[in-house]
């Protein structure tokens, strides 16, 4: 179930705990990369305190020195248990799983598996800024297919892509975003199958980064994109990173499909070494025991969406906002403001809000923003505030 669990409404909101002060305490990039007068709404870094969980895990394996290499199988044992309860998805299977160091580098590994260099990558613009960057690093070259107006998949513009990316019989993939990043977009099953089929039909091999799937407020259901018929051959990430907040302690599944478990052995043995075992702890107890944490950060966040909605509607009512029902983030549409391109430079110069420029997101992020939504509402109220003197 995605939905709140017991206890979540009297569970105390992570994102009222911390104040500013504390917050600009923090060493990392968020609270770094800007002087103290900016308002810092951009990289997804969530303003919470660690879950109690997390946090004994790490200080417990600290006190007994536990500080080698990864072992054992108690990360994708964690996750199954968890995607069982949350998603009603009983099919990640354990021995079809890998360790990879994160999301991102877990997502070139698979891409290197099944593409070779030169060969073209679907994404869906506009799209998390790293994908161009990481593929075009990797030597692989990106197609577009940009999401419809309603900021869902265009499965008009995915074929079109497909029959792009495969021409001249050349192996192809297709990574998805699901959740999506930046819109929130929660994809429906119907929507996953459909991409599934098209994947077949073209001969491209789909990857999913679902690093967001925790994130999931507002009464909608997280679908994994192994779950639906003819994904088979997909492969996946997934990690607590976002729900709970552990960039820093990296460590993230790569999960293969049942007709995709050869794939796996594929993937370099040092590719697997070099993921932290702290990390691997801290993500092992966010899934396992981090439910009513997770559960009270969700009802904050939900509570968030409405507040900046209602915010925007009242000083800034010609952005564009539709809430999502995934991730943190808001993907605001300031073209109406008669910004220009890059709306995130005048409100980090006129406003000293800090927020991403759309432009890194490809194809339609221009004249876009994206705010991050986790932290506490006075933050979100104040960025608002800030905004609107910016352009008045």
């Amino acid at each position: 179930m995605s939905g709140l669990l017991g206890g979540a409404r009297n569970a105390v909101n992570p994102l009222r705990q911390l104040t500013i002060d504390q917050l600009r305490q923090r060493t990392s990039l968020k609270w770094r990369e800007y002087p103290d007068d900016v308002l810092p709404l951009w990289v997804a870094e969530m303003d919470v305190p660690l879950a109690e969980p997390v946090a004994r895990a790490i200080t417990d394996a600290v006190a007994r020195g536990d500080t080698g290499y990864t072992a054992g199988t108690a990360y994708p044992q964690a996750l199954a248990e968890f995607a069982r309860r949350r998603w009603g998805w009983d099919g990640l299977a354990v021995e079809r799983t890998a360790l990879v160091p994160d999301v991102m580098h877990g997502v070139i590994e698979a891409l290197r598996v099944v593409t070779e260099p030169g060969d073209a990558v679907v994404v869906n613009c506009p799209v998390y800024p790293p994908f161009y960057e990481f593929v075009a690093h990797a030597g692989r070259r990106i197609v577009e297919a940009p999401l419809g107006e309603d900021l869902r998949i265009d499965l008009g513009a995915l074929e079109d892509a497909f029959r792009q990316a495969r021409a001249g019989g050349r192996p192809a993939a297709y990574l998805l975003c699901n959740p999506h990043n930046p819109t929130g977009v929660l994809h429906t099953a119907d929507e996953l199958a459909a991409v599934a089929s098209l994947a077949e039909r073209h001969g491209v091999r789909v990857v999913a980064d679902e690093i967001h799937a925790p994130v999931v407020v507002g009464g909608g259901r997280f679908v994994p994109y192994l779950s639906v018929p003819g994904a088979e051959n997909g492969l996946s990430l997934m990690s607590a990173s976002k729900g709970w907040n552990l960039a820093g302690l990296r460590g993230a599944l790569l999960i293969a499909g049942p007709a995709a478990a050869g794939d796996l052995a594929r993937v370099p043995v040092d590719v697997s070494v070099s993921t932290s075992h702290l990390g691997v702890i801290a993500h092992t107890a966010a899934f396992r025991d981090g439910g009513e944490w997770l559960d009270a950060l969700l009802t904050g966040l939900d509570d968030n969406r409405r507040l900046l909605a209602a915010l925007l509607a009242e000083h800034l009512p010609a952005i564009r906002y539709r809430p999502g029902q995934a991730t943190y983030l808001a993907w605001l549409d300031c073209r109406a403001l008669g910004l220009g391109d890059d709306p995130a430079t005048v409100f980090l110069d006129r406003g000293q809000v800090a927020l991403n420029s759309g432009l890194a997101f490809g194809t339609g992020g221009g004249g876009h923003v994206r705010l991050n939504l986790a932290t506490a509402p006075e933050l979100i109220t104040e960025a608002v505030r800030r905004m609107a003197t910016a352009v008045a």
